[in-house]
């Protein structure tokens, strides 16, 4: 995939011009939906408040605070069905499973039991992906807009990179679709690998 991108011409947007780019085509999916691969284990989320209490060591809060987002996340969901799409989404998990992925696998499976289609895959599933690094964080929307989405050296959202070649988005989105079909429902993976853990130790949580 790196290969793929690298070869392509892409725009790069700040932060701003990303989220309202992103903003502006994300309704507009169509048939062939939506579509993420998460590679990295640890990001940041300044003002989402249940990340805002894992952070501080507060996880029964962290965990309450999601339960809290599920009406907001079924009505999400049902307007993303009534536009006619689906969200989809490949996410890649490290064994041991960190305190910022255990924080966002309980997240997503809120997402999921709301509408959201997840997929859960491991390194070995990645393995040959990444000869020539690390995977990016992709999204890709319909199918004519693909954007590597771009972070800091602590996981901060900085932007994004656009690409709209037809040849580059089907390729990236069939990697992703080999991987989503390799994958383990959420569903799953979460009841053996991320209920039985325990609260994360609060030396390991990153500031």
């Amino acid at each position: 995939m790196r290969s793929a991108l690298a070869d392509a011409t892409g725009d790069r947007l700040e932060l701003d011009a990303y989220l309202d780019d992103f903003d502006r085509h994300f309704w507009h999916a169509g048939g062939a939906g939506f579509w993420k691969l998460e590679r990295q284990q640890t990001f940041r989320e300044p003002g989402v408040k249940s990340w805002e209490a894992f952070i501080r060591g507060e996880w029964g809060n962290a965990l309450s605070l999601i339960s809290e987002q599920r009406g907001h996340y079924e009505g999400y969901f049902r307007k993303i069905a009534d536009h006619g799409f689906g969200l989809h989404r490949v996410r890649v998990a490290e064994e041991p499973i960190v305190p910022y992925l255990q924080w966002e696998l309980h997240l997503l499976r809120l997402k999921e039991q709301c509408g959201e289609d997840t997929r859960v895959v491991g390194l070995s599933d990645i393995a040959l992906l990444e000869s020539d690094g690390a995977l990016p964080e992709i999204a890709i929307i319909g199918s004519s807009v693909l954007y590597e989405i771009i972070y800091d050296g602590d996981g901060n959202l900085t932007g994004g990179i656009k690409y709209t070649d037809s040849g580059v988005i089907a390729e990236c989105k069939r990697i992703i679709l080999d991987l989503y079909e390799s994958g383990e429902r959420l569903s799953g993976f979460f009841g053996r690998r991320v209920a039985p853990l325990p609260p994360p130790a609060m030396h390991h949580l990153q500031t």
